[in-house]
């Protein structure tokens, strides 16, 4: 009875696009019936925020800048020929070069043709190319994938265990927008020892994506790299994967990087429908305001019932997360903004923390994504007429059951399969319902003040550690409260650092004592 009760609210809050095959259903997300009506000012003035952003308006006032991914997919929407050129130029290079490694006429220094690609980039420049290497690539595609995504040492070592004496045949694409951010510099430094250890020369195997003249240009125009691809100044990180950022390495994987923006150019039609019903990104971004009554007091879980959309959630924490947290509106008052995200897939979460979600504390609502086409392969029944995913859907639907009953709440959005298409449609729902939500709530989406605090601080931490480095010497050794007090530095920085110095360096020496106060650090004569 209690699914049938339901059916008149499902069909008044489930949209459908026929021609995108697409569906979002927000039927299970308790607002009242007056919630549109109420929001009706903020929505009308959020539509008229996209209009102007994606005409050319300065959308992120903290930097004067424009902001124009949504252009990416559809240059004629381009504010300017200028612009409309570089777009489609750059897309047309990008096909070519993929087309030219492919048919071995760009080939690796010893050999014929490049078989992988090696990816160093982090943040918006990594995540997006993952995610898509993840949810569209196959066993069949020309060159396959790695990432150095850190400035782990131990992962860089990992990365390159796993390509082993493939690296004669490994194309590296480097991707910084400034060609300063310190974890890809560090990981294009290791990647170029390791080609130069392999007595290959780096830069006949490696290609730039960065902005016109930074660092990384001009480093790898003066090293004779094969290429050079070109970051916008008015497209952030974390809405870069239309660009050359994810354009690169997904036609180098062979992916349909045309049907992609296709897929998103689709999306960002219908979304642009002023009817706030008829509009799934602003639908979303409805739930999200109502869900954690404008402030984010509720965590969005995405539960993707498919393997290939496993990475989605990390890619929507960084796209939901560093847009919306934010400390201040636009007005400058201190709000402390944002939706934590978190997810894995179904049906694995259900025997993970679903158990909570379920029957714990009610601090999140869900989002179901569902996709209807099993598999490409044969259909194969593990019971007789049932198959494994029958099996899957059956959980989706009975975990969403199951969390309504116990009052939690969830949307669900269908798609008929995960392929470029509608992969590039799922991530322009996401970017727009983002701008949407910002503006519902007055917020500058389009900045990261945050993380630019996090940089200045690990500068200071490494210039400490040159300074402590300086102070030790052979000898009865000093504690970190002697060497911060001469250094006139806190002691709980000086401490960390001397013990990262004692474990990466065998010189350095530990004396034992009675409590962290007493060790004593020397350097070994």
């Amino acid at each position: 009875m209690a699914s049938t009760s339901l059916w008149p609210r499902f069909q008044k809050y489930f949209l459908r696009y026929d021609d995108l095959d697409f569906s979002i259903d927000i039927s299970r997300m308790r607002f009242a019936d007056d919630f549109f009506e109420k929001m009706r000012p903020q929505v009308e003035k959020a539509f008229a925020a996209m209009r102007e952003l994606e005409a050319g308006a300065i959308a992120n006032p903290d930097e004067q800048r424009m902001v124009g991914h949504y252009w990416l997919r559809d240059a004629k929407l381009a504010p300017n020929a200028d612009l409309r050129r570089d777009i489609d130029e750059t897309n047309t290079r990008i096909k070519q070069f993929a087309a030219d490694v492919h048919g071995g006429k760009i080939a690796p220094q010893n050999g014929t043709h490049f078989k992988h690609v090696l990816l160093v980039g982090i943040g918006g420049s990594a995540l997006g190319p993952q995610f898509i290497a993840d949810a569209l690539g196959n066993a069949t595609d020309p060159l396959d994938i790695y990432f150095l995504d850190n400035t782990d040492p131990d992962g860089f070592d990992r990365v390159f265990n796993r390509i082993g004496d493939h690296l004669a045949h490994t194309l590296t694409v480097v991707i910084s927008k400034s060609g300063g951010t310190k974890e890809t510099r560090n990981g294009m430094l290791e990647a170029a020892a390791r080609y130069e250890q392999a007595g290959l020369n780096f830069g006949k195997h490696a290609v730039a994506v960065t902005g016109v003249g930074s660092e990384l240009d001009k480093y790898a125009e003066k090293n004779g790299w094969l290429t050079r691809f070109p970051m916008h100044d008015w497209v952030g990180g974390r809405t870069s994967i239309m660009s050359a950022v994810g354009l690169v390495p997904a036609a180098l994987e062979g992916f349909d990087i045309d049907n992609f923006l296709a897929g998103a150019a689709a999306m960002d039609a219908k979304t642009r429908a002023t009817n706030a019903a008829q509009n799934a990104a602003m639908l979303l971004a409805l739930m999200w305001h109502y869900a954690g009554n404008g402030r984010g007091q509720k965590d969005m879980v995405i539960l993707p019932y498919k393997d290939r959309l496993m990475l989605f959630s990390k890619y929507l924490q960084q796209l939901v997360m560093e847009s919306l947290g934010k400390e201040k509106d636009l007005d400058g008052n201190v709000v402390h903004q944002g939706i934590a995200v978190y997810g894995n897939k179904g049906s694995t979460d259900q025997h993970a923390y679903v158990q909570q979600l379920r029957d714990g504390i009610l601090n999140f609502f869900a989002t179901f994504i569902e996709v209807r086409k099993d598999r490409a392969s044969e259909r194969f029944e593990v019971e007789e007429g049932v198959s494994s995913g029958d099996y899957l859907q059956g959980f989706l639907r009975g975990t969403r059951a199951a969390l309504y009953e116990s009052g939690r709440e969830s949307i669900t959005i269908a798609i008929p399969a995960v392929n470029a298409f509608q992969v590039g449609a799922l991530i322009a729902l996401y970017e727009r319902a983002v701008g949407f939500y910002a503006s519902l709530v007055n917020i500058n989406a389009y900045h990261q003040p945050g993380v630019e605090a996090g940089k200045k601080a690990a500068t200071r931490v490494l210039q400490l550690q040159k300074r402590v480095e300086e102070t030790l010497s052979a000898g009865a050794g000093k504690s970190a409260e002697e060497i911060a007090q001469a250094l006139e530095a806190d002691p709980e920085d000086v401490f960390h650092i001397l013990r990262h110095l004692a474990a990466n360096d065998p010189a350095i020496l530990v004396s034992s004592g009675d409590g962290i106060a007493a060790q004593k650090f020397s350097r070994a004569r």
